[in-house]
């Protein structure tokens, strides 16, 4: 009896069909748990993907640094087993968070010592391309280039999402779904689409960050950074300006730096170069120093915070759902952006299995409360360190600075401490993880003895 049921599954899987807009990282990761439930999957992006090395045109931060943190890390490996290999294979550096990572807050290294956790240093069109190549291999899985999502069908109701038109050289395509998905990010037009079949629009929050973003490409001598694979000075409301660079794919070096509220980096190479002197510690600067550039800086800017309430929506319709950037997207300094993708994907599964048909608003429910709550609490409260953002400063924001401002002076005296830090910024563990006892005890510790020293 199993036996019949399961075949009949497989059977009305392999009928099933779904539609991802967006063959970025949301849509990526989306579609490779789609192919566990639907028959067929098709990809759509507006921008050409295949015969070329190049970043895709319509990613307008695609020249600029990313990571992919330790949680994503760890969920790119489970849904793409080898994925690590494969990049490091093709010229990607392997290191610790800890280890290999050379932190710096309020002008100070963190201690380290062996996490545990992986860091796979490279741009975002190199992990990219290979994600999507092991995504193409699906075979449940198309991908359909150069076509431009237009519009919803529905039905006659407009109570159900039954497909989307897109535009392929210059002609109209009705593509048929029993589920699409819309990742197609910040620019998402689903807002635009909803209200106009009758649910109104979407709540938005925005909290202002403007940050601006410069980023160069070097050849660095061997040995320059020593045992690490990647530095990052983190901005502080000391020094509001902030960077990083990786060793990455190609034999290359990036350069990465940011200011906020306005204090963009240059982009001449004099200017940049100096705002890259500017940094709390010269240990970028020491990189650049004695590398040879091979670009020049190219910026970007992110102008704030952006969350859509989908959750909060009293009616939405059945067969369309939305992920990524499209429902949130955060200050991008923080690097979160992808690994959250990652972990929407599994929340995506959850809802998959088991059901005829997911339920949105269900769905976006449980987004909203396992995966977003938490990555937006942290980046609103760790803006609001910089005197110049807008936002409530009420007692639990002090609390949490002082209380995250003495974890992180203890950390650059203990590798422990450093880790459990490093672990709820990578998304490994809970932020409640910060109030553990056993780290407020060691933490206690380390204070004690920085008093002994100082009294003797």
């Amino acid at each position: 009896m199993n036996l019949i049921r399961e075949t009949t599954d497989m059977v009305d899987n392999a009928e099933k069909r779904a539609v991802v807009l967006g063959a970025g990282f949301a849509g990526l990761f989306a579609a490779r748990i789609l192919s566990e439930f639907y028959g067929q999957v098709t990809v759509v992006d507006r921008d050409v993907l295949s015969g070329g090395h190049e970043a895709r045109r319509g990613v307008p931060q695609r020249d600029q640094g990313h990571e992919l943190l330790a949680r994503g890390q760890l969920i790119a490996e489970e849904l793409f087993p080898g994925m690590t290999a494969d990049l490091v294979t093709a010229g990607a550096p392997l290191g610790d968070v800890s280890e290999n990572v050379r932190w710096i807050l309020e002008g100070q290294r963190l201690e380290k010592t062996t996490s545990g956790l992986s860091i796979v240093a490279c741009t975002r069109s190199f992990r990219e391309r290979h994600l999507r190549a092991r995504v193409e291999a699906l075979p449940q899985v198309a991908v359909l280039e150069g076509a431009t999502a237009l519009r919803l069908v529905t039905t006659p109701d407009n109570r159900t999402v039954t497909g989307v038109v897109v535009a392929r050289d210059g002609a109209e395509e009705t593509l048929t779904a029993d589920l699409v998905i819309d990742a197609t990010g910040r620019g998402s037009r689903a807002p635009v689409w909803l209200d106009e079949l009758g649910y109104g629009r979407v709540e938005e929050e925005k909290h202002k960050i403007d940050i601006g973003y410069a980023t160069c490409y070097y050849r660095t001598p061997p040995g320059a950074f020593g045992d690490d694979i990647s530095i990052n000075t983190l901005a502080s409301a000391e020094v509001p300006r902030g960077g990083s660079t990786q060793k990455v794919d190609g034999d290359r070096t990036i350069v990465t730096v940011y200011g906020i509220l306005g204090d963009y980096p240059p982009v001449e190479p004099e200017g940049f170069h100096a705002f890259v002197k500017s940094l709390a510690t010269p240990d970028i600067a020491e990189i650049v120093a004695v590398s040879e550039p091979l670009t020049e800086p190219v910026r970007y800017r992110f102008p704030a915070n952006l969350r859509r309430r989908y959750e909060r929506m009293t009616t939405f319709p059945e067969g369309l759902l939305i992920i990524g950037d499209a429902v949130c997207s955060f200050n991008p300094r923080y690097g979160q952006g992808m690994t959250v993708a990652a972990l929407e994907a599994l929340t995506l599964r959850s809802h998959l299995s088991g059901r005829e048909q997911p339920d949105p608003q269900a769905f976006f429910g449980e987004l909203s409360a396992s995966v977003i709550n938490d990555v937006w609490d942290i980046v609103i409260t760790t803006d609001l360190v910089f005197p110049g953002v807008e936002g409530d400063r009420n007692d639990d924001v002090r609390f949490i600075h002082a209380h995250v401002g003495r974890l992180q002076s203890a950390g650059m005296r203990d590798g422990d401490i450093a880790v459990a830090c490093l672990r709820v910024f990578g998304l490994v563990d809970p932020p409640a993880a910060l109030f553990d006892q056993g780290l407020l005890d060691a933490v206690a510790r380390v204070e004690e003895q920085e008093k002994t020293i100082a009294t003797t």
